[in-house]
């Protein structure tokens, strides 16, 4: 078996099902290889028992095949594993938590479709594995150094599936709403996009008293993300003006994401809802350090609007954990992604879209407001992100005049409070240009000039 020098990539591993590293053979190592790190970070399990480790999934066909392998691995090594079957990544996250359970993992390619599959990991605390942890795994698969560890009898572990998983996640999620506050006279369209969520979400808001339109939460296993959820909102936006909704809610296949409509059909983004609950917080005196945390990849418009209430913004590199580890690093209690992963510490230990769903719900019935509404209170800067098909990721100083043409673009748009980003892309042959500013003429100008000079030099 050919397998890669590398498994875990920025968000746990991922890839086509039943192709390396996604295979059975793979997920059955990382099995062993991650019940021998978890036994022995504590020699004392949570609940004082034999460990155990948390498997939960969201609704993809090979979610069977890599389920029963990674489990194989886990009992082979002494340690149980509790199955709770299609749950949300944040509800995982959290049942892990919840059971005292040493780890858990929960089997998802997040939005990819349905063809691709992945595992993530957690800690007993629910927070996303640090590299150093991820590290030791992924040895111990290449290594082979625990081959000959072969626990016999009753040391083998044991297997047992959690019935009431989806209940806690429910109460769980119903907590960080407003006790006292309801939903009543709501009428929301979501879209489950035929994934994790297609039994938690509408539950929860109906058991808040809205009326809950439904679609996307019918999964075969090979529907997930098809034409639909956070990452196709169109329908849900057409939905949402059809059926008159107050509100529309999109996931993901796996939930960590939300993406809003508002009541005229105008999708709201993650950026949208960092503007909005960031200076409901700030107002509230509820964001810590008075500080959101978001990534290169949010608009400078965002920041403006955080500053002006007197607030501070933190950016780090794209992916919601390295959002995560600088909140946690720093004390911080929210931040996000403009992709529509939202962490609201206070209640969840990762990206939660139903969590972030409740929140700006709580806003607009504390308020009074509609959501079209709400999100005026903040300007998007015009944004242009351009992507040049290299043959060679060439480090940028070694490109003729690149360096000193996007150090005056940065001189002009910083004048008016707008951004230039440059970096290649981490998965494909591209050199990704993001620039912002008041002037969208001023970005296509910049744009063709920086552009032009990757293109003549390295351009594929």
């Amino acid at each position: 078996m050919n397998l890669p020098q590398k498994i875990f990539g920025t968000d746990g591993v991922r890839g086509t099902a039943n192709v390396e590293p996604v295979t059975a053979e793979t997920a059955l190592k990382l099995g062993r290889a991650a019940a021998h790190v978890f036994k022995n970070l504590e020699s004392q399990s949570r609940g004082r028992g034999r460990h155990k480790i948390v498997i939960g999934k969201d609704t993809r066909l090979s979610g069977y095949l890599l389920e029963n392998a990674i489990s194989s691995g886990i009992l082979s090594m002494g340690v149980d594993v509790l199955f709770i079957g299609p749950l949300p990544t944040p509800g995982v996250a959290y049942v892990t938590r919840s059971l005292r359970a040493d780890a858990g993992l929960v089997i998802t390619a997040s939005h990819n479709p349905y063809a691709d599959n992945g595992i993530k990991f957690f800690r007993a605390d629910g927070y996303k594995l640090d590299d150093k942890i991820e590290d030791k795994i992924e040895h111990l698969v290449f290594s082979g150094e625990i081959e000959n560890l072969r626990p016999t009898a009753d040391e083998i572990g044991k297997a047992v599936r959690i019935d009431d998983a989806l209940g806690r996640y429910i109460e769980f999620a119903k907590a960080s709403f407003p006790r006292g506050m309801t939903l009543e006279g709501v009428r929301l369209v979501v879209d489950c996009a035929h994934g994790a969520a297609y039994k938690s979400t509408p539950c929860v808001l109906r058991e808040l008293g809205a009326e809950v339109i439904v679609c996307g939460n019918a999964p075969d296993g090979m529907n997930i993300n098809q034409d639909c959820g956070s990452m196709h909102p169109e329908n849900l936006c057409r939905q949402v003006v059809e059926h008159r909704a107050q509100l529309g809610i999109a996931h993901d296949g796996d939930a960590d994401r939300v993406l809003l409509c508002d009541e005229s059909g105008m999708l709201i983004d993650g950026d949208d809802i960092m503007a909005m609950a960031a200076l409901d917080m700030l107002a509230q005196k509820t964001l810590a350090e008075k500080t959101l945390v978001t990534t290169v990849m949010s608009n400078a418009g965002l920041e403006v609007a955080v500053k002006s209430a007197g607030g501070k913004v933190v950016r780090t590199a794209v992916g919601d954990r390295h959002v995560i580890d600088e909140m946690l690093h720093r004390g911080f209690n929210f931040g996000g992604e403009q992709s529509g992963h939202l962490i609201f510490r206070d209640f969840s230990t990762t990206g939660d879209g139903l969590v972030a769903a409740l929140q700006i719900l709580r806003i607009m019935r504390a308020n009074g407001t509609p959501l079209s509404r709400l999100a005026k209170c903040w300007t998007r800067f015009p944004q242009l992100v351009t992507n040049v098909r290299v043959r060679e990721k060439k480090p940028f100083a070694q490109l003729d005049g690149l360096n000193q043409l996007v150090a005056e673009a940065e001189t002009e748009l910083k004048g008016q409070g707008g951004r230039v980003f440059l970096r290649y892309s981490g998965t494909e042959p591209k050199a990704r240009l993001l620039l912002e500013g008041r002037d969208a003429k001023v970005l296509e100008q910049w744009s063709r000039k920086i552009c032009g000079v990757i293109q003549k030099q390295i351009g594929a």
